[in-house]
């Protein structure tokens, strides 16, 4: 009867906005359904690491039953949000398999992120994974570690060229950090391990829309970061919007209109994110607008206009310009259960919502960040050392913490990798386990595709999509109208 007596909160997402909810509700008179796709906590800033060698994908995932298990008002659902009635305060899901499940709910908290844009042009993710999940992070992996071994065995100088050039996509954050730990790769933990290929001769190409790299950290961090990534060897090409891409490279169009292809045997996306459907079906159903990104406009204290019952957290909100960083999900999510819990004891509601920058950082390659904390910016060494106590801080689990200390101790005194195992097989591309299930496979036991045989969020397309291993050039592009630009921060991944 005391549980029936509860209100209902329900949390979508298990990003750092649904997780700091989740946890902030630990000792409140509610009861918390938290609805997660993936069922595990990602620390989405150190993707780069898993997807070039440093750490697993298990020292920055966290199963969200294990970090809530002491939370015993928390209940944890692995379902894809697809919509919602909100004047019955019911949410449809869908489960694994395809059957749809509803939610009823007395408070509602959208943690759900954001996910990869190609600005318009989809059809180019079958050559150019982006980076948002586990899935992506473990097709980058085996596509760059791919395109070493075939280097190794190409029967031409110039098959072996196209195979040492790598093209990334967008030049912020993501960009950056992935453009470095390419080049440091090849040069350091590579560079005596062939026979054939020269690893060391390995080309990272940096295309960007925009006039410099990390250009949200500022003029003068931008201008170091440019400076470290140019003594590193990664080539720069800025105000260069991508055309087009194949599986031979991609063409870019200059600042003069002109047209180039860049023959690359891997393309990485790395520039904008969109809002997922999810928040256009929630917007739609509650009349909120979106901006041009699809994130939901929501009141100074997180809730939708004429909806107050509905909270909108990090990156999936948009409020006063505030940046799709890891940060701003945190304390949203803390400011949505902290309103809840003032409201079911009866006390007065509290103050609009007010962001406390902590600070942003950005990993180019051993011994060498950006950093800006306020008005003090770091850079080099200091900026690198700023940047490891940023990152063990917010990490999830001691384990976690540890294990990343660890790999990252053996990875920058001995330039050795230990994550390098990759399938030559796609990763994550096999059927989306909240796809609905053909007719003549709806009676089947289980009632449903086997888990882990989809991608997860953000992943790419399906059956049949991708190259062979190594392969795959993706769509570069600078900002474009109605999509939203990559987070500006090392915490910056979505929520």
């Amino acid at each position: 009867m005391e549980d029936q007596a509860r209100r209902r909160v329900v949390i979508v997402g298990g990003g750092f906005g649904g997780l700091f909810a989740a946890r902030a509700l630990r000792r409140a008179p509610v009861s918390v359904t938290l609805i997660d796709r993936a069922a595990h906590h990602l620390f989405q800033p150190l993707l780069y690491q898993c997807a070039t060698g440093i750490l697993s994908e298990g020292k920055i995932a966290a199963p969200l039953r294990e970090v809530l298990k002491r939370h015993r008002n928390v209940e944890c659902v692995m379902a894809e949000v697809t919509g919602i009635d909100p004047a019955t305060r019911r949410l449809q899901a869908k489960r694994p398999g395809g059957e749809v499940i509803e939610f009823g709910y007395d408070y509602l908290i959208v943690a759900t992120g954001m996910r990869q844009s190609y600005f318009g042009h989809d059809e180019f993710a079958v050559f150019a994974p982006g980076m948002k999940s586990i899935s992506d992070a473990l097709t980058i992996r085996r596509r760059v570690l791919g395109a070493f071994e075939m280097a190794e065995s190409a029967t031409s100088a110039a098959e072996r060229a196209r195979w040492l050039t790598f093209a990334l996509v967008g030049a912020g954050p993501t960009g950056v950090e992935l453009a470095g730990q390419i080049r440091e790769l090849a040069t350091k933990t590579l560079r005596a391990e062939y026979r054939r290929a020269t690893p060391a001769d390995t080309r990272v190409i940096l295309l960007d829309g925009g006039s410099a790299p990390l250009a949200s950290f500022g003029p003068e961090l931008s201008a170091k970061a440019s400076a470290a990534l140019h003594k590193l060897g990664v080539e720069q090409h800025m105000h260069s919007i991508v055309t087009n891409v194949d599986l031979s490279g991609v063409e870019v169009r200059g600042p003069d209109g002109a047209v180039t292809k860049h023959e690359a045997g891997t393309v990485l996306w790395t520039a904008g994110v969109e809002a997922p459907p999810v928040a256009a079906a929630i917007a739609s159903a509650a009349g909120a607008t979106q901006d041009r990104a699809g994130r939901i406009i929501v009141s100074p204290d997180l809730t939708i206009p004429g909806h107050p019952e509905i909270m909108v957290t990090g990156d999936a909100m948009s409020l006063d310009g505030l940046p799709g960083v890891a940060e701003v999900a945190m304390q949203t999510g803390l400011y949505a259960a902290r309103r809840i819990r003032r409201e079911v004891r009866g006390e007065p509601a509290g103050k609009p919502f007010r962001y406390h920058d902590l600070g942003s950082a950005a990993y180019i390659s051993r011994g060498s960040a950006v950093m800006k904390v306020g008005g003090l910016h770091l850079s080099g060494f200091l900026g690198w050392w700023g940047w490891l106590f940023i990152h063990i801080g917010f990490m999830t689990g001691f384990r976690n913490r540890l294990g990343a200390v660890l790999s990252w101790w053996y990875a920058f005194t001995r330039d050795q990798r230990q994550e390098r195992a990759f399938t030559s097989r796609e990763v994550g591309q096999v059927r989306d386990v909240y796809a609905d299930l053909p007719p003549e496979l709806g009676s089947a036991a289980g009632g449903g595709p086997e888990l882990g045989a989809g991608p997860e969020r953000g992943a790419g397309p399906g059956p049949g999509a991708g190259p062979e291993p190594g392969a795959g050039p993706e769509p570069g592009a600078g900002p474009e109208p109605g999509a939203g630009p990559e987070p500006g921060a090392s915490q910056r991944r979505p929520a």
